[in-house]
């Protein structure tokens, strides 16, 4: 008997489905000579501080460097009983051999593991390693299942990460919040992240935008352009100049230029592409991507590939081949697919690109709720545009001299729209518009030579332009090439992060307070600027990140120490803890909220401010608070708010509609009168209006 275990209970009736594993059991499937179950994602973790030590379970400077010497693991809060399913199956005296069917990659090969180790289980075991959940996949993998153990190094690198994230993560993270006495998470890829985000928002916040003055000239039904002038007043000049003068296009330049079809998505160009289009955070493309792998419908998404192998040719052009047919725009389209541009083995490592599946092709859009649908056609349109002709098209450059200045004008005409028809069409069919598209400008014909009589000319006032805010687009762009510049040629670069965890870590964020979406844009909040502010260049850098994922890929390739890297990283933990012992009481408070006063006290004059239950007189020798559960609100069924608060400090009085009376059991309206007489308490009286 096989036990067989995956990643979800999605991926594991898949794979019951296809072995014939078909009796339901308590957290398992059974049949057929297989045992297939499930981990529920990480099933097993790292255990917390306080397990090492109770002491821990404070957040004290002195106990800091925390680094574990024996590390110890946890079940998962919840996903108990799920983890006792595995190990019971495990220690089965029928179960011979165990088949690790967690997702191919390397935080699938840690999940596994992590169950494989703490269920004390010692039988061999294989490993299933496919990019699609489809049937034919999940056939063929089985029937070329891979040694267990030859995927040691790769777990080694996911061990040593999480072990790296771990001590980094606890030690700066009570550190920092202990020196300014405010939780503050602070993690080896969020940092740098945050960091960008607040570097961006600083340029444009604290650009001063410059005017400059161009000046166009129309002639012959062509417009063109000065050069930028900064002075007005030579505007004008060039302005006068050209309306008393013949105009002469004096070059023209036609050069024939070929753009070629993309790359296939990886994850993070799909997520990129899905927030230009429609908005979608990243992490809601992933999460639809994951749920429409999970239906067979799509390949692993988790893929940092925009390649796929030369034994896929075939079956890629049979998926082209059947898209034709099942999309609408595609009818009237003629399609010579041409793979041999996104065919490379050497660039397709774990996964190849995301890819539709033959799976969808029988099932068709019918099933899909409407983003899928959406995220499905973007995946099948870059497949057809990857395959398709290039873009061909003949660009104009045309120089027009006039009262002794010059002009530009550019423009193209397209020669074969190759690919772009494709995208066009896709787009259309979803009522999208790529705001980033360029415009096509085509130019009347022209000749050097040409003369323009009467030419108008016309100033345009113009200021220069901030940078723009980082959308999820653009900073998961920033994040994929973070450190590129400074890392060596031969080095792999994974910038910030992985094509798997960068929603994570920009939804961290978020959750924490450190940035905020305004519609598609990133910004930074007053708290993410001060975390920035703060830190460290060792934990803000994008090119120490960098440098440890190509650690850890090379620990995945056995080409480095798992030891030697986890040693550096101690040192530089031990490090930090040193450098930063204490701060001045005036930085301690940087992350003290702002309070806003809501009014002045009635007796002494000092500002006002809310609490949890009261508001109160911020001079501590006064005795000024009305409290909000006050029995005088309570029994008219009102809430003591911050707006009546407001108002009795500020007149002394609030109306109030719909309050209860307790004698006659109607509600009526009233004006609440603050009748402070200087006691302990304050007390409040209605006059009102019955209904």
């Amino acid at each position: 008997m096989k036990l067989v275990i995956a990643e979800k209970p999605s991926v594991g009736a898949a794979i019951a489905a296809v072995l014939g594993a078909n009796e339901k059991r308590s957290g398992y499937f059974e049949g057929s000579g297989y045992l297939v179950s499930w981990c529920i994602g990480h099933l097993i973790s790292l255990a917390d501080a306080a397990t090492y030590n109770e002491q821990y379970r404070k957040w004290k400077y002195d106990d800091l460097p925390i680094v574990p010497q024996d590390w110890q693991f946890t079940v998962a809060s919840g996903k108990e009983q799920q983890f006792s399913v595995l190990k019971d199956l495990m220690h089965r005296s029928d179960v011979s051999e165990i088949v690790n069917a967690c997702d191919s990659g390397r935080e699938g090969e840690l999940i596994f593991r992590f169950v494989y180790e703490q269920a004390n289980c010692k039988k061999p075991f294989s490993r299933l390693w496919i990019s699609s959940m489809e049937e034919s996949a999940i056939r063929e993998g089985f029937s070329n299942l891979k040694d267990g153990r030859s995927y040691d190094d790769l777990y080694q690198s996911a061990l040593c990460r999480a072990k790296a994230d771990w001590l980094v993560g606890i030690n700066a993270t009570r550190l920092f919040s202990i020196l300014y006495h405010k939780t503050l998470n602070v993690g080896r890829v969020q940092t740098p992240t945050l960091t960008m985000l607040v570097n961006r928002d600083y340029a444009i916040s604290s650009f001063k935008k410059e005017k400059y003055h161009v000046v166009r000239l129309d002639a012959g039904g062509v417009s063109a352009l000065s050069e930028r002038l900064n002075d007005e007043a030579a505007a004008q000049q060039m302005k006068a100049a050209c309306e008393k003068s013949q105009a002469v296009c004096t070059s023209l330049k036609k050069e024939k230029k070929t753009v070629a079809p993309p790359k296939l998505f990886d994850l993070t160009a799909l997520q990129r592409e899905a927030n230009r289009l429609y908005g979608f955070t990243a992490k809601q493309t992933l999460d639809y991507a994951q749920a429409l792998y999970e239906k067979r419908f799509l390949t692993y998404p988790r893929t940092d590939s925009k390649y796929i192998t030369s034994d896929m040719q075939d079956s890629t052009k049979e998926l082209i081949t059947g898209l034709c047919s099942l999309l609408p725009f595609m009818r009237d389209v003629k399609l010579q697919a041409d793979l041999t541009r996104v065919c490379d083995n050497s660039k397709v490592t774990d996964h190849h690109a995301i890819l539709p599946t033959a799976e969808f092709l029988k099932a068709g859009f019918s099933s899909l709720a409407d983003s899928e649908t959406k995220l499905m056609t973007l995946v099948c349109a870059k497949l057809l545009c990857a395959a398709a002709a290039p873009y061909e098209y003949e660009a104009v450059t045309a120089v027009i001299s006039c009262g002794g200045y010059t002009f530009t004008v550019k423009g193209k005409t397209t020669l074969c729209e190759g690919w772009r028809e494709i995208e066009k069409l896709s787009r259309a069919a979803s009522e999208e518009q790529d705001e980033d598209a360029d415009p096509e400008t085509v130019l009347p014909p022209l000749a050097e030579g040409q003369t323009f009589d009467n030419p108008a000319a016309e100033i345009s006032e113009r200021y220069t332009q901030p940078p723009k805010a980082y959308t999820e687009d653009t900073l998961l762009s920033a994040m994929e090439n973070a450190g590129k510049e400074e890392t060596p040629e031969d080095a792999e670069r994974k910038g910030l992060g992985t094509t798997a965890t960068r929603a994570g870590i920009i939804e961290k964020l978020i959750s924490a307070g450190f940035a905020e979406r305004k519609g598609k844009k990133l910004i930074p909040t007053k708290d993410g600027y001060n975390l920035a502010a703060i830190l460290p260049e060792v934990l803000t850098s994008p090119q120490l990140t960098a440098e440890w994922e190509t650690r850890l890929t090379g620990i995945a390739k056995g080409s480095d120490s798992p030891d030697d890297f986890m040693r550096s990283i101690e040192e530089m933990t031990a490090g930090l803890i040193k450098t930063y012992s204490a701060i001045s009481e005036d930085k301690a408070k940087l992350f003290t909220p702002q309070r806003e006063a809501i009014g002045t006290c009635p007796r002494c004059g000092a500002a006002v401010y809310e609490g949890k239950k009261n508001y109160y007189c911020s001079d501590r020798a006064c005795s000024f608070v009305m409290w909000k559960n006050d029995l005088f609100f309570q029994q008219r069924k009102k809430t003591f708010t911050k707006a009546i608060a407001a108002a009795l400090l500020k007149d002394g009085k609030v109306k109030i509609k719909g309050m209860y009376s307790t004698k006659t059991g109607k509600t009526f309206d009233g004006v609440v009168l603050l009748a402070d007489t200087g006691g302990k308490y304050v007390n409040f009286r209605v006059e009102q209006n019955r209904k």
